[in-house]
């Protein structure tokens, strides 16, 4: 069962409505699921969005800020639990600590950073929980790309590929991440097996 989704989004909206649309989409699911949010804790951008639309949809939200960002107002006011820690690092190892599963938004380099540093440990076998990402209008469409071109380069394994599940609906790709159980690997840097 799964009882939080962290919300991986930028602190900006992006220049078109539909992120913004789909990022309230996202929010207003989760709570209308009983789904918790845990994400960056920052009351702009998308990640705002997100934060308010599952907050009006009686939905919990933990937002975990580093105490840098926290100071200069950019931490949401509303949330139901904000943890302010000392570092991006215990921010990140704090939000894997509270989800159950992961979702990417549009983002800028935070968001790449932290969505795949989180693939990255279900790689490692560190956990072995759901990342997805929510291709809003083909925003994600050439990270997905680079993702199969480094299968076909033999730097990473297809099994490994299948870690990061994608759609565009925000419904149907909530539900596959609340079903989703990740592959157990066996061997991870074999580098003559694909």
């Amino acid at each position: 069962m799964r009882r939080r989704i962290c919300v991986f989004c930028g602190s900006s909206s992006g220049i078109r409505p539909s992120y913004t649309a789909v990022a309230a989409t996202v929010g207003r699911q989760l709570a209308a699921h009983g789904i918790g949010v845990v994400y960056g804790g920052g009351r702009n951008g998308l990640m705002g969005t997100v934060a308010d639309a599952a907050l009006e949809g009686d939905g919990e939200v933990i937002g975990v800020i580093p105490r840098h960002l926290a100071e200069r107002e950019a931490a949401h006011p509303g949330v139901t639990d904000l943890r302010i820690v000392g570092s991006m690092h215990e921010r990140k190892a704090l939000m894997s600590d509270l989800a159950d599963a992961f979702l990417a938004l549009p983002g800028g380099f935070g968001t790449f950073e932290e969505f795949c540093e989180i693939i990255t440990w279900t790689q490692l076998g560190l956990h072995r929980k759901p990342c997805g990402i929510l291709n809003v209008d083909g925003y994600y469409d050439h990270l997905l790309a680079l993702f199969d071109h480094a299968v076909c380069e033999r730097f990473l394994k297809p099994l490994h590929r299948q870690i990061v599940i994608s759609g565009d609906d925000p419904e149907s790709l909530i539900a596959r991440l609340l079903e989703y159980e990740a592959p157990v690997f066996d061997k991870l840097l074999d580098a003559d097996e694909t």
